[in-house]
């Protein structure tokens, strides 16, 4: 992501020090994480420390200082979807991406992660990709869905 563009941004959000994590959550939507040149210029425009950028973008799970998959993929855990099998879609996802959870693939394509709960626990075991919900999946229904992502 260049200068020009977070300096887009920036001016989306009227440069305002207040608008600080919304203008990180742009940035790292477009560009599926924070890196540290984008962190400094969002700095510098800003006039906010770099210190206490890093701090919330340490601190808010939302953020990452990493580079992400463009697909982002999670499991939930949580009670309703362990004992209704979230492990054998963990395994199955793990399978097919040749990564574990809280990886990212060396093509940048896909991030993996686990989840507490996602919120619909009657559809357990879900997984979400891209935002996307999928209940009461199977490890070949895994396989299918994930069949659209290759």
């Amino acid at each position: 992501m260049d200068n020009d563009r977070i300096d887009q941004i920036i001016a989306q959000h009227h440069g305002q020090a207040s608008s600080l994590i919304q203008v990180l959550l742009d940035i790292q939507s477009e560009h599926h994480w924070l890196p540290k040149e984008a962190l400094k210029r969002v700095s510098e425009k800003l006039q906010v420390p770099l210190t206490q950028i890093q701090h919330i973008a340490t601190f808010y799970k939302a953020f990452s200082l990493v580079p992400k998959g463009r697909h982002q993929v999670h499991v939930c855990v949580g009670t309703a979807c362990h004992v209704r099998g979230a492990s054998r879609i963990l395994d199955t996802l793990q399978e097919l991406t040749g990564i574990k959870a809280g990886e990212t693939d060396l093509d940048l394509k896909f991030s993996l992660e686990t989840v507490n709960c996602v919120g619909c626990c009657a559809l357990g075991p879900v997984m979400e990709i891209d935002g996307k919900t999928y209940g009461n999946v199977t490890p070949a229904e895994t396989i299918d869905v994930m069949k659209n992502f290759k």
